[in-house]
C-alpha cells in the first residue's frame, strides 16, 4: 500500500541531497539532523506559503536562514527539476551570491497577518454586499433606490423581514426611516418583487 507524503528537497554541500517529509515531527527531526551535520546557514526559496513552516522551525532552532525570492534565483542550468533547483540554490548560497528577502520579526509577522486578514475580510464583505444587491435587482426588489446602504439597520431589518416571509409592501415600507423615504410612491413599490420564491 502506498502512502502519499508531501516532501521537499534539501541539498547539503555539492552532490549531497536528501528528501524530507513536511509534517511537524519530520521538520523537528530534520532540524536535529542538520545540527548533527553542523549546518549553520540555509538558503530556501519563498514560493507560495509552503516555505513558512520549515522557515519558522529552522529559525526557532537557531539556524541562519536566507529566504530567497524565486525570481532572483532563476537560470538553473539545464532542465528545471526540484532537485536541480535545490542544488543550484545551494551552490549560489555557497559562493554568497544570494540576497535574502526581508522577513520582519515574529511579532510583526503576526500583526501583518491580522491586518491582511482584516483587509481580505473587508473586501469579501464588499463582494457579498454586491451579490446581495445583484440578487435583489434580479428579483426587482429595488431597496437600493430608496435607502443608501442595504447593510445598514434599516436595510437589514427589511431584508430579514423579506427572508422571514413578509410580502406586505405597506409593512415593509413602514420600516423605512423618514430620511430614507425619498418618494412615498417609490416606498410603496420597492418591495414588490418578481421572484418571492427565491428567498
Amino acid at each position: 500500500m502506498w502512502e502519499l507524503i508531501p516532501i521537499g528537497w534539501l541539498c547539503l554541500r555539492i552532490g549531497m541531497k536528501i528528501r524530507y517529509a513536511v509534517f511537524t515531527s519530520d521538520l523537528i527531526a530534520l532540524c536535529e539532523w542538520l545540527k548533527r551535520c553542523q549546518i549553520e546557514t540555509i538558503a530556501m526559496e519563498s514560493t507560495g506559503v509552503y516555505w513558512i513552516p520549515l522557515f519558522q522551525m529552522l529559525e526557532r532552532n537557531g539556524f541562519e536562514v536566507c529566504l530567497v525570492n524565486a525570481s532572483h534565483a532563476k537560470n538553473v542550468p539545464g532542465r528545471k527539476t526540484e532537485v536541480k533547483d535545490c542544488q543550484w540554490l545551494q551552490e549560489l548560497h555557497t559562493f554568497g551570491m544570494l540576497r535574502g528577502s526581508f522577513r520582519p520579526e515574529a511579532q510583526m509577522c503576526t500583526v501583518r497577518s491580522y491586518l491582511r486578514l482584516r483587509d481580505t475580510l473587508g473586501k469579501d464583505c464588499n463582494s457579498l454586499v454586491q451579490r446581495m444587491q445583484k440578487a435583489l435587482t434580479e428579483m426587482n426588489i429595488q431597496i437600493h433606490r430608496v435607502i443608501s446602504d442595504i447593510t445598514g439597520l434599516t436595510g437589514m431589518s427589511i431584508l430579514r423581514a423579506i427572508v422571514a416571509g413578509e410580502r406586505d409592501c405597506v409593512k415593509l415600507a413602514q420600516m423605512l426611516n423618514l430620511q430614507d423615504a425619498i418618494h412615498s410612491e417609490i416606498c410603496q413599490e420597492f418591495p414588490k418583487g418578481n421572484s418571492p420564491k427565491v428567498f
